[in-house]
């Protein structure tokens, strides 16, 4: 049947049926109570709930743009597999189950209540939306460059019709509904992901299984993706891929900033909060690091496999036999090409063709003859294309001429990542909001039913928040994605641990370093990043460390400031060391 369709056919029914299959489970699993609403009434099974994480912590910035920036860092981009991966198993172990035991609603809800502080519920209500906040741009970026080129929209309609989709199930269904939606998203991205990989890696390497094939030598030309790669790279003027340029603090930094970010990730941590008992928050992680290494194990092979595909394609081809697909994504300005030399031909080397790292479009997302003229005289070096990172998973079925109905299932899974995880956040802004902030803080006298309304409100003003962030993003999805994660790293994940693991710890030293940590990674991101972005290298860096890194040094800024400015003011109160001890008793068959 699928034979006879176009692949745009296709896109739309593979999308088309998606949406419908996600907002029909928002309806019958429609939250009832707050509780359905924050927790999913708690009675979430381990291995579905493993699904929903795994949905909620592979977002975009896993699904689209991972493998991209792997592709294009090569070495160096391994820092987000190691990273991300490493540091859920950090949270795995040594968080969720005692804050389960403890049995609150949100992240904050467990830092008010353990430093006995209306300030500290405030203070981490701040960091909470901060993180989201810039967390969740990037999944709306993800959104609409899926929508811009699958759906032959532009990417600021694309974001509006993801904002109408999350705002359906998010707001309806609250994390009930989100949590037996993500399950079923998971199970699409994941084929999505998966049934390309297999095709391309049987096509270079008649190697079934990508894991393998990108490591084992191809039997007719005898040598490996990843030493072709190397070849083909230093040939056109780039690093070896399997080389790093970076440092290695800044690699370290980068890892760790990840880490211990992935450790502080509210939505991921409310995941944990949504099973009967503190032995299934243990089950559950253990199913959703099972449901992450599928992917994450992939895409190292997806982002080598997308490298040479594209070099191969591009290299020395001419402009007017240019395969289709370069077209489709030049119609929407991920790529870009100016003929330097004049011979119709595409040249691709390493350095920027452009004055920027992106390009300036016109009104058609195309570069107007005048800016090509203009930057062709300021480029000095022989690279005449731009390529956006962030397309690589998306069009690696299109480069490698895969059938139409692959090309469709990609859309689906793109989408399936960004939106899954999007609703998780903007359900974690929303409990910040209505639990936290009106409930716990300044309004103790809702009912149930007030407070349940004001969370579906604030859901969808945070979805508006969302779509404006998606439409102005500070950086590429993986980029700004890690900037989340350096920030929940400096300021939400020390409250935790010294929460659970120190008993003396009180409320001065939690806010004062949690306040130290924020403002130090947030002001060392904006000088680099938003303030003086022309200063943003290495010979500038703090003990050379990136703005994508400063988030582990702002930790130990948290800790440092917490310990020195709460040994002023005594222990915490008898009753809160007694709490903590008991949030760290062994379990075993408890609830």
């Amino acid at each position: 049947m699928f034979e006879t369709m176009d692949t745009q056919t296709l896109t739309y029914l593979f999308t088309g049926a998606s949406f419908l299959l996600y907002i029909g489970i928002a309806i019958w699993s429609r939250a009832a109570s707050t509780k359905d609403f924050y927790v999913a009434g708690g009675h979430v099974p381990p291995v579905l709930n493993g699904m929903a994480t795994a949905a909620d912590w592979m977002s975009a910035a896993s699904f689209i743009s991972m493998a991209g920036i792997i592709a294009f860092m090569g070495y160096d981009g391994s820092v987000y597999l190691m990273g991300w991966t490493g540091g859920y198993v950090l949270l795995a172990l040594l968080l969720a189950p005692y804050l389960r035991k403890f049995g609150k609603y949100t992240v904050p809800d467990f830092i008010g209540d353990r430093y006995y502080s209306k300030t500290a519920r405030l203070v981490a209500i701040a960091c909470l939306l901060i993180v989201s906040f810039t967390y969740v741009a990037g999944q709306m970026r993800g959104v609409g460059i899926v929508f811009s080129r699958f759906l032959e929209v532009d990417i600021e309609t694309g974001v509006y019709v993801g904002m109408g989709i999350v705002f359906f199930y998010a707001v309806l269904g609250g994390m009930k509904g989100i949590t037996y939606t993500q399950v079923a998203q998971y199970c699409v991205l994941i084929f999505a992901y998966m049934v390309p990989a297999f095709f391309i890696s049987m096509l270079m390497t008649d190697n079934a299984l990508p894991q393998l094939g990108f490591i084992a030598s191809n039997p007719d030309s005898g040598i490996s993706i990843l030493e072709k790669l190397d070849q083909t790279l230093v040939e056109l003027g780039f690093p070896k891929y399997t080389e790093g340029s970076k440092s290695t603090m800044d690699m370290v930094a980068i890892t760790a900033a990840l880490m211990f970010g992935t450790a502080g990730l509210p939505h991921v941590i409310v995941r944990f909060f949504t099973v009967p008992k503190v032995a299934d928050a243990r089950r559950s992680a253990g199913w959703a690091l099972i449901f992450i290494a599928i992917l994450y194990t992939t895409a190292p092979a997806v982002a080598a496999f997308a490298r040479i595909n594209f070099v191969d394609t591009v290299q020395n081809t001419d402009y007017q036999e240019t395969p289709q697909w370069f077209r489709n994504w030049e119609d929407i300005g991920l790529i870009a090409w100016i003929d330097k030399n004049n011979d119709g031909k595409l040249h691709y080397s390493a350095g920027s063709p452009f004055n920027e790292d992106k390009p300036a479009f016109d009104g058609t997302n195309r570069l107007s003859q005048g800016q090509r003229a203009l930057t062709n005289e300021a480029s000095n070096n022989s690279n005449e294309i731009y390529v956006d990172r962030d397309i690589m998973v998306l069009a690696n079925p299109e480069i490698a001429n895969l059938p139409g109905w692959v090309i469709a299932l990609v859309a689906a899974g793109g989408l399936a990542a960004a939106l899954s995880t999007a609703a998780g956040l903007l359900l974690v802004i929303s409990a910040a909001i209505s639990h936290d902030l009106l409930k716990k803080s300044f309004m103790n006298d809702l009912t149930e039913k007030q407070e349940l309304w004001a969370a579906r409100v604030s859901a969808a003003a945070a979805v508006m928040v969302a779509g404006y962030f998606g439409l102005n993003p500070p950086a590429f999805v993986a980029q700004v994605v890690a900037f989340a994660f350096g920030l929940a790293a400096a300021s939400i994940f020390p409250a935790l641990f010294m929460g659970i693991f120190s008993k003396t710890m009180n409320r001065e030293g939690a806010i004062a370093g949690m306040l130290a940590g924020l403002a130090f990674t947030w002001g060392y991101i904006a000088y680099f990043k938003f303030w003086y972005p022309e200063l943003n290298v290495a010979a500038n860096w703090w003990l050379g460390i990136s703005p994508e890194g400063i988030g582990f040094l702002g930790m130990f800024i948290n800790f440092a400031v917490a310990v020195l400015y709460g040994q002023a003011f005594g222990p915490a109160p008898t009753h809160i060391q007694e709490m903590v001890e008991d949030i760290r008793i062994p379990v075993g068959k408890m609830n």
